[in-house]
């Protein structure tokens, strides 16, 4: 996952804590039941990617022993693993769910901000 995704999940949830993004909650509760669903599959994803850190036997050689550490250390949580890729992959669901949620609860700050004017008019 990019980081501009982290980024941009980020930049999303921030102008919603900030009050500059609302959004019809009736609109946007699909779109959260899906943020959600992702969510939930990625941290099933997350809960059993240690098994996958089990070394590979591919033979006695010292080549082969050396790609099983790396293919066990990708695995098992290392910078440019599986499981750190699925990590950065939560974070931008929750970024999102968060962002998403806050802009929930804004929409009727915002809604009525704007029309506050027109009630003294």
């Amino acid at each position: 996952m990019g980081t501009s995704s982290v980024a941009d999940a980020n930049a999303f949830k921030a102008a919603a804590v900030a009050g500059q993004v609302g959004i019809d909650p009736d609109a946007a509760q699909t779109v959260l039941n899906k943020i959600r669903t992702g969510k939930d599959a990625v941290e099933t994803l997350l809960a059993n990617a240690g098994a996958l850190a089990e070394k590979p036997q591919l033979g006695a050689n010292p080549v082969g022993q050396a790609m099983a550490a790396k293919f066990e250390h990708r695995a098992e949580g290392g910078n440019d693993s599986y499981a750190a890729a699925l990590r950065n992959l939560l974070g931008q669901y929750e970024a999102a769910e968060q962002g998403i949620v806050t802009a929930m609860a804004r929409y009727h700050e915002i809604d009525h901000a704007a029309a506050e004017p027109f009630r003294h008019a």
